[in-house]
């Protein structure tokens, strides 16, 4: 089977394009940007990447046009709190108007579940979509899914935050609202039994649990897994303003997902048309599904976050943009450590690991107060963590960096911060050879700030004596850390 993979390096787009690749599928891989995405050496030969935004009609003419199935999983819920409606139909249409002058037999869309008479703006937007792909000239099968509960996922990580952080939380009474969460491997699965299977060609099924539970239980027995006591107290009181800066920042999540997550919990989202009873496979219940996700976390085998996909990018223009980091009109702070050529793997495994559980080597406490400063103003902040603690990909989010490089053979690891900032920055670890010694090699640390304006000259220089002593001291423990 040939697939057609949009949204391919997304939560969902990554797991699916590596289960079609073992099932032996040949599979277009469609992203904004290619070098967002990494593929392993055992599926290289099975996948064909492709540049193109839906949301640009002229970036799919080179799009290829024989396939046999499309899966369509592209959303903007996280991307703004305004238009995502209007850019999710505008994408739906370019897609269908593209995919009706292909060979493809099928399109396969991932939903919400929307059977309540008043929708939310976000589960309201899905369903349009639903609509509009329906109206192409190929048989849609659109499978309708509540939380979708896996490592790395966004409802896992923020249901993990509330209740790894909160002994006593004090919560709006949408907690009350009930949901049917459903493990991803059971999505995945539903994803590719779909695919070809002409008894669900021009259909609309829910998929979902076993369990259904209303979002404090779900909390609760979260915490039962995890084998930890909590309390929830719910107040009328909470708007959804309110509980939408309440979730932002407790948890990893941004502000806009905040707000059209709080908007759409006031929808019970339980399944009605159920695929199960069309394509019967084994249902994970919740609490398995909980612990199989920590299964995959404390074996660093998360394979996609939901912090990678496209919708989650901050800065508009390609990655690919910012690798040659500018040399003029700039401001750079430099450390150089030199090091024993018996450390090299030591010190390349201290940069590999930085970030996420394991912090920044020096001044711990000063990058969460950035991390939390930056939420103030609206940005990312730094509780996004890292995908892997030790595997490190281009594209992946880094706190609030993002990887734009990470060359093993090189050594080098560049970051583009995607922080509130009033210019554009880069941190680069790489290591050298030492000019004079060949029993020495060299840790280079560079920051790059590229400032806008005034506004960001004064910022580089307020923050100066900051990174006298803290990028100082991270180089340094960089090089020597064991």
């Amino acid at each position: 089977m040939k697939v057609l993979l949009t949204g391919a390096n997304g939560y969902i787009g990554k797991r699916l394009l590596t289960h079609l690749t073992k099932a032996g599928h040949e599979v277009i891989a469609v992203v904004r940007d290619t070098d967002r995405i990494t593929i392993s050496d055992a599926s290289a030969s099975q996948v064909t990447k492709v540049s193109a935004d839906f949301l640009e009609s002229e970036t799919l003419n080179n799009l290829p046009k024989e396939f046999d199935v499309a899966y369509y999983l592209i959303h903007s819920l996280s991307s703004t709190t305004g238009d995502f409606s209007e850019m999710e139909s505008k994408a739906a249409e370019n897609f269908a108007n593209y995919i009706s002058t292909t060979t493809a037999q099928q399109i396969v869309y991932l939903g919400g579940i929307s059977n309540d008479d008043e929708l939310s703006k976000h589960l309201e937007s899905r369903k349009n979509v639903e609509h509009i792909l329906q109206a192409a000239k190929v048989p849609v099968t659109v499978l309708r899914a509540a939380i979708i509960i896996g490592s790395g996922g966004a409802s896992f990580e923020i249901i993990r935050d509330l209740v790894e952080k909160l002994p006593l939380m004090i919560a709006p009474k949408w907690l009350n609202t009930k949901c049917q969460p459903i493990g991803i491997r059971n999505v995945i699965q539903y994803l590719e039994k779909v695919a070809l299977n002409e008894a669900v060609y021009h259909k609309t099924y829910d998929i979902g649990g076993p369990d259904v539970l209303t979002y404090r239980q779900m909390l609760l027995e979260f915490a039962k897994v995890r084998g930890i006591k909590r309390y929830i107290l719910t107040v009328p009181l909470f708007s959804p303003k309110i509980s939408s800066y309440w979730l932002y920042f407790v948890t990893s999540t941004s502000y806009q997902l905040a707000v059209n997550l709080v908007e759409s919990m006031k929808n019970e989202v339980v399944v009605k048309d159920d695929l199960n009873q069309v394509i019967s496979i084994p249902l994970f219940s919740y609490s398995d599904a909980v612990k199989l996700a920590f299964n995959r976390i404390e074996q660093n085998m998360v394979v996609s976050s939901w912090v990678d996909s496209d919708s989650f990018i901050n800065h508009d223009a390609a990655l690919n943009e910012f690798i040659e980091v500018p040399q003029n009109g700039t401001f750079k702070d430099i450390k150089y450590y030199e090091f024993l050529k018996e450390r090299q793997a030591q010190v390349k495994s201290n940069i590999w690991t930085i970030g996420g559980s394991k912090g920044w080597y020096y001044g711990n406490f000063l990058w969460k107060l950035r991390g939390y400063m930056d939420k103030l103003v609206g940005g990312v902040g730094l509780r996004r963590g890292r995908r892997s603690p030790t595997d490190i990909n281009p594209g992946d989010s880094l706190d609030f960096w993002r990887v734009l490089l990470a060359d093993e053979k090189q050594v080098r690891l560049l970051l583009f911060a995607e922080m509130k900032l009033p210019g554009d920055a880069w941190l680069e670890f790489k290591i050298n050879p030492h000019k004079t010694d060949e029993n020495k090699l060299v840790l280079v640390q560079t920051a790059t700030f590229r400032p806008t304006g005034v506004a960001g000259r004064l910022y580089w220089y307020a923050v100066l004596p900051f990174h006298g002593f803290i990028f100082t001291n991270m180089a340094k423990r960089v090089a020597f850390y064991d």
